[in-house]
């Protein structure tokens, strides 16, 4: 009986050491999956991205890329502070699902490197829909304006 006793103490004291550590590593991790979204949006509201998208098809490109944007950066900011994250990462799983397969059509492509890089981009956003969907069911973690509210 004393040593199932002794066992406990010592896997609680390891429970408590690795749950100290999701604080910093949730943060680490919602920063990592949103930068890509902070740092593209802005670029949404650009001439040439607008016009990128029309020439690849978009429609409504001039209303409907900066409407992308404001998508990618909101969902993004809530996710990187977790304000309502579940919320913020349906945005960007709604972003990713229409602009998929809109901008990285690498089925149509004939050209062996351009066809590598569409496919590439594609399956780098199929990715990032599964992480959204993973933020949309788990919420932000720890250090987080949603933790807080807890």
């Amino acid at each position: 009986m004393s040593a199932s006793s002794s066992a406990i103490p010592a896997r609680t004291q390891a429970t408590s050491v690795a749950v100290d550590a999701t604080g910093p590593i949730a943060l680490l991790a919602r920063l990592l999956f949103v930068v890509i979204f902070l740092m593209s949006g802005p670029r949404h509201f650009l001439g040439q991205t607008i016009a990128y998208a029309a020439s690849q098809g978009v429609p409504l490109a001039s209303i409907s890329v900066p409407f992308s944007g404001v998508l990618a950066l909101a969902g993004g900011l809530s996710i990187l502070l977790g304000y309502r994250a579940k919320i913020g990462a349906w945005l960007i799983v709604l972003f990713l699902a229409v602009v998929t397969p809109l901008m990285h059509k690498f089925w149509g492509v004939t050209d062996p490197m351009m066809y590598q890089m569409q496919f590439i981009m594609f399956m780098k956003n199929v990715s990032m829909i599964g992480g959204a969907l993973l933020i949309t069911q788990l919420g932000s973690g720890p250090w987080s304006l949603d933790g807080g509210r807890k």
